[in-house]
C-alpha cells in the first residue's frame, strides 16, 4: 500500500494485479496492472462503449486520476489521441509509481485546470471531451456551468460526463440542463451503482445499439433522454459562471431554480 495524504494506493485482495486508488473515502480509480485495458468500474465501461460507437479517436480527458479510461483507449487504438488533465500533481505521481502509468503512444498526461485548458483548444480540435473530475463526491462547479458545457460543444461534437448522484439528482439535473444549452439532446447512462454518465452530443448516434451494449454489460445500464433541447430539466435551469461566486460562498442567487 502507498499513500500521499488522503490518496491511498491499496491492492486488490480479488485481483492479484488489481490497484485501487481512494482519495478519502472515495474509490478514485481502478487499474489491471496486468492488462490496463480492464476497466473495473462500470462507468468507465459505459463511457468507452459510448465513444467505440461514435468513433472518436480523439479524446480530450478532463480529471486524470489513474488515467484508466484514456490508457485502455490508446492501448486499444495507438493511433489514437487522448490527451488528460490532471489538476492534482499528486496523482499523476502515484500514477506513474504504483499504477503503472508510463509513456503510451497517442496518449499524454498534463496537470492542468480542465477548463483553462478546454479555453486554449481551436474549435472542433477533439471529437469528444470526458468530464470525470470530482472535489470530494461533486463535479467542480466550474465544470458545470452553462459556460463551461459550451466551451466543451466549441471544441467537440460529443460531452461525456460522470456524475455521482450523491446529492438527491441535483448536480445530475443541473449538469444536465448546462448540457442541454449547446447540445441539441441530452441522454444518461444509469445503472444500480450511483454514477451517471450524462451524454451531450450534435450527432445522431447509434442509439439503439449504445442502449444494447449498455444493457449487456456485467453492471447493466439503461440509455435514456435526460434532457430536452435548451436547458429544461423538471424546471430545472443550468448553472451559469456569474452565479458561481454565490453558491459556492453559499449564498445561493434569489433567482436560482433547481
Amino acid at each position: 500500500m502507498a499513500s500521499d495524504g488522503d490518496l491511498v494506493v491499496e491492492r486488490d485482495p480479488n485481483r492479484p494485479a488489481g490497484r485501487l486508488l481512494r482519495q478519502g473515502e472515495m474509490e478514485a480509480s481502478y487499474v489491471d496492472l496486468a492488462d490496463p485495458r480492464h476497466l473495473e468500474f462500470d462507468y468507465l465501461r459505459w463511457m468507452r462503449l459510448v465513444l467505440r460507437a461514435a468513433g472518436a479517436r480523439r479524446v480530450l480527458h478532463v480529471g486524470g486520476g489513474g488515467c484508466s479510461l484514456a490508457r485502455a483507449l490508446a492501448l486499444e487504438d495507438p493511433a489514437g489521441r487522448h490527451h488528460v488533465c490532471e489538476l492534482d500533481g499528486r496523482v499523476i505521481a502515484l500514477a506513474r509509481e504504483h499504477l503503472g502509468l508510463r509513456r503510451t503512444p497517442g496518449l499524454r498526461v498534463r496537470r492542468a485546470d480542465g477548463r483553462r485548458f478546454l479555453a486554449t483548444q481551436p474549435d472542433a480540435s477533439w471529437e469528444a471531451v470526458v468530464l470525470d473530475a470530482f472535489v470530494g463526491a461533486a463535479v467542480p462547479r466550474h465544470l458545470m456551468t452553462a459556460e463551461a458545457m459550451r466551451e466543451c460543444a466549441r471544441v467537440a461534437p460529443l460531452t461525456l460526463v460522470n456524475v455521482v448522484d450523491s446529492r438527491v439528482g441535483r448536480d445530475v439535473r443541473l449538469i444536465a440542463a448546462a448540457l442541454g444549452e449547446p447540445y441539441p439532446r441530452v441522454w444518461s447512462l444509469a445503472g444500480r451503482s450511483q454514477n451517471i454518465v450524462l451524454i451531450g452530443t450534435t450527432k445522431d448516434l447509434p442509439w439503439a445499439r449504445i442502449a444494447a451494449a449498455a444493457a449487456a454489460d456485467r453492471s447493466p445500464a439503461r440509455l435514456q433522454i435526460a434532457a430536452e433541447p435548451h436547458g429544461g430539466l423538471h424546471g430545472c435551469v443550468a448553472l451559469t459562471d456569474a452565479e458561481l461566486g454565490a453558491v459556492e460562498g453559499g449564498r445561493e442567487s434569489a433567482t436560482r431554480r433547481w
